[in-house]
């Protein structure tokens, strides 16, 4: 990307707008707005190497970030971090050249939907799967920092989360740039904002939370903790992984592998008990003296269920 200027108006592309990059010559068709945000809007465009989601903005350095990023992630083998780079470029618009990068086109349901009506084990296993992911990313020495279930899609089948905005993401040791209130350790008073592990680790359990309370809520005033504490053991979706939840929002965890193996933990727990904690061998005891053999059978396909769900998440790792 070169020869940016310093000072634009916000480029916004209405459906059906063409453009040429400037350097590489690939032509794009806008489809529709896919999201906007600090760094630039995202658009879905149809282009020669297909359906791609292509990212603009008006500040040039923030986009060059971003691609130096997504050029990190793909040097790695086997594991996928973030949407695949296609291109990079500037477009000439009204006068000004703006930078802009085109991407994979990620297309899965977003979490906080995919997850209406599901319960603990999903919530468990979409979990892990986020766990993986910033298990390596911070290995790469990065932080992803504003990390929110509007960053996250499910894919499949079968059912993986993927990332979609990497705008937020930070070096080792450095202040997060980007974050969104709801899922910033500093909103809530309980750490600071600087990019380590434990940061994302906060996110991940205010992403649970938000599958829980799907319009999230306020900080009240009072101990945010104790605020955070109750909503999760008021919520039986969430009650199988409290003290994990709890571990995370106090900062205990400063690697991602620490809270994944607690969480498989659980996962284990979740598939030999009910979300009470009630072994399901006596439940299914007493429910069979009222309800007689369908409920056993109901328990195992429960069983087997969660079973299958741990199989899938092994074989997407």
């Amino acid at each position: 990307m070169r020869n940016s200027y310093s000072t634009k108006s916000p480029i916004k592309f209405a459906s059906g707008a063409r453009f040429l990059g400037k350097w590489n010559k690939k032509q794009y068709t806008v489809i529709r707005t896919l999201g906007e945000g600090a760094t630039g809007t995202v658009y879905l465009t149809q282009s020669t190497d297909g359906l791609v989601a292509f990212k603009v903005g008006i500040d040039s350095m923030a986009i060059t970030n971003e691609v130096n990023v997504l050029r990190q992630f793909s040097k790695r083998t086997g594991v996928v971090l973030g949407p695949k780079l296609m291109d990079v470029d500037d477009v000439q618009y009204n006068g000004a050249i703006y930078s802009f990068y085109a991407m994979e086109y990620v297309k899965g349901e977003a979490l906080i939907t995919f997850m209406n009506g599901k319960g603990s084990e999903w919530l468990g296993l979409m979990i892990l799967q986020l766990l993986g992911d910033l298990e390596n990313l911070h290995k790469e020495g990065w932080v992803f920092g504003d990390l929110k279930p509007d960053n996250l899609l499910v894919t499949g089948p079968p059912s993986r989360v993927r990332w979609l905005d990497v705008g937020g993401t930070t070096l080792l040791g450095r202040s997060i740039k980007e974050y969104t209130e709801f899922f910033d350790r500093g909103y809530w008073t309980l750490g600071t904002r600087k990019a380590e592990p434990s940061y994302d680790l906060f996110s991940v359990a205010m992403i649970m939370i938000n599958c829980a309370y799907p319009k999230r809520f306020d900080k009240k005033s009072g101990s945010p903790l104790q605020q955070l504490k109750a909503s999760i053991h008021g919520q039986p979706l969430l009650r199988p992984y409290e003290s994990i939840l709890v571990k995370a929002l106090t900062g205990h965890y400063n690697q991602a592998g620490f809270m994944k193996r607690d969480m498989t933990n659980a996962m284990q727990r979740v598939a030999a008990s009910d979300y009470t904690g009630t072994p399901k061998r006596n439940r299914a005891n007493k429910q069979k003296k009222k309800r007689g053999f369908k409920v056993e059978l109901a328990l195992s396909a429960t069983l087997l269920f969660i079973g299958c769900l741990l199989y899938i998440f092994i074989l997407t790792m």
